[in-house]
């Protein structure tokens, strides 16, 4: 009998491990509403039964991300297992040296995952890059989809606990039903057991028509911004800029990174929307994620208004354990450029993601500094005259939109040949022709700008107003959102930008 070859047994092995690609769960995927709209309708008969409610979601939550990483969907249960034996042993623990060395424990093991899984490749290339080529050969084939979000949840159970701010869940079927809920599974918000495990044992669970109307307002602003805005002006144009900079001009490729901009916006927040009116149509609430970030008129607003939930994760469980601002101005600068360095590393592993973070570290830094020197400095637009705050927001959002250069690019060297396009080869003389040529894309571009600067009393009324109008329109809607992302969508899914996150 002939052995297979390594690399035969490698491809096999690769082949189990990996998902079907073809037709992953995304919110805005054909199979994933046809998949909901059959969960819904056995989910409403467990309106009063939680326990079977919990197993009966637990389990579309698991099958849910078995299509997005595959057998992987294992990980989780291994981390629901372990973080829920060990923060029992923290609370019953009397002895400090104990409850630390265990939570030091959930802190390892959970970190040791995500390394290994994230950050694998990226010290092989590092190792062989000192070494010579071949030191290493070892190689991850896989990173599942959304494990640095239910890392950080589940480690923030454990050292909530340690903490004594949280008492641990006496059920482990509620922990995995924390830990696994769908609609925040793999790209957030992070949600954190405090505010989420008291809602999962209620009986009834309630969705009243607040909750519904604003559940439908959501899926539908998330729609519109991920599937008819981001895929659109990703795959017509921001994407082919930054895959070919030097076939274009200096203002395409500026085009390119203001595109990338409201893309990445779109993306993300669009997916936050969703999640969070899902989850309002099971009876869940979820904090909000993003506040209009690119109003802010400093870099310390903007950090207060994108991705809160995990802006709040570092701050509470690295700026603050790190010694925040307690002990003098020169450590508090080290410890914002030391948190934005690690929530750089944190999105990705490369180098230009830890320039990224440090980058956003350094304003913050800065703009401590400015407010500490200066009278009469302020920390966000709110308290600004209206014609500082036109400046804060021009400055603050270049700035921003500088730094996802370095998040969007795919090397240094595409930053650097983007910089040089602008910089060198602007040709403004043919901006009339780009624009006309990508009239719908810039259009698309004007038109999601323009609504993210809207005020926020037209976002609320809009709300009120969907929320206001009778359950059959609702549907209408929804069914009128759906037909209008056929028509525009291209053949690919494409998948949410932060599930490689």
């Amino acid at each position: 009998m002939t052995l297979p070859a390594p690399e035969q047994i490698s491809a096999r092995i690769a082949t189990l491990l990996t998902y079907d690609a073809a037709s992953p769960m995304i919110f805005s995927s054909g199979l994933f509403l046809f998949l909901f709209t059959g969960f819904l309708l056995f989910y409403a008969a467990f309106r009063r039964t939680p326990t079977a409610r919990v197993i009966y979601v637990i389990l579309f939550s698991l099958y849910f991300y078995y299509k997005s990483s595959g057998i992987y969907f294992l990980l989780l249960i291994v981390a629901a297992a372990s973080d829920f034996l060990i923060a029992r042993g923290i609370f019953r623990s009397t002895r400090r040296g104990i409850r630390r060395a265990l939570v030091m424990l959930s802190i390892a093991v959970n970190l040791g995952m995500l390394g290994y899984f994230k950050y694998t490749n990226f010290l092989v290339e590092i190792a062989n890059q000192l070494f010579g080529q071949g030191f290493l050969q070892f190689q991850n084939i896989f990173l599942p989809v959304g494990i640095s979000f239910f890392v950080f949840q589940s480690m923030s159970y454990t050292i909530d606990i340690y903490r004594r701010q949280l008492r641990p869940l006496d059920s482990w079927l509620d922990y995995l039903f924390y830990l696994s809920f769908f609609p925040q599974l793999v790209a957030g918000p992070i949600v954190r057991a405090r505010a989420f495990i008291p809602q999962i044992r209620r009986n009834p669970i309630v969705v009243t028509r607040e909750m519904f109307g604003m559940g439908i307002f959501l899926i539908l602003t998330g729609l519109f911004k991920k599937a008819i805005i981001s895929d659109f002006i990703s795959l017509n144009f921001v994407d082919r800029v930054f895959d070919e900079p030097l076939l274009y001009t200096g203002f395409e490729c500026l085009m390119g990174i203001y595109g990338y901009a409201l893309q990445i916006y779109c993306d993300f927040s669009g997916y936050s929307d969703m999640a969070i009116g899902i989850a309002l149509l099971l009876g869940f609430r979820f904090p909000k994620n993003f506040d209009a970030p690119y109003q802010s008129a400093t870099i310390t607003e903007f950090w207060r208004r994108w991705h809160i939930s995990l802006s709040t994760w570092l701050r509470d469980y690295l700026y603050i354990s790190l010694g925040g601002n307690r002990k003098g101005r020169a450590r508090t600068y080290f410890n914002l450029l030391l948190t934005m360095v690690l929530g750089g590393l944190w999105h990705g592993a490369a180098i230009r993601f830890v320039l990224w973070g440090a980058l956003h570290g350094i304003a913050l830094a800065l703009h401590k500094l400015w407010l500490a020197i200066v009278p009469g400095a302020k920390c966000t637009g709110g308290e600004m005259r209206w014609w500082n705050r036109i400046l804060g927001v021009f400055i603050t959002f270049n700035l921003v939109c500088f730094s996802w250069l370095m998040f969007r690019a795919e090397s240094m060297q595409t930053v650097t040949l983007i910089l040089h396009q602008i910089f060198h080869h602007f040709n403004a003389a043919i901006i009339p022709q780009v624009v006309s040529g990508y009239a719908a894309v810039f259009a698309l571009i004007a038109i999601g700008y323009l609504l993210h600067f809207l005020p926020g009393k037209v976002d609320t009324l809009v709300q009120r107003a969907v929320t206001c109008t009778p359950i059959a329109m609702q549907v209408l809607l929804v069914a009128a959102m759906i037909w209008c992302v056929m028509q525009i969508k291209s053949s690919d899914i494409q998948p949410f930008i932060y599930f490689q996150f």
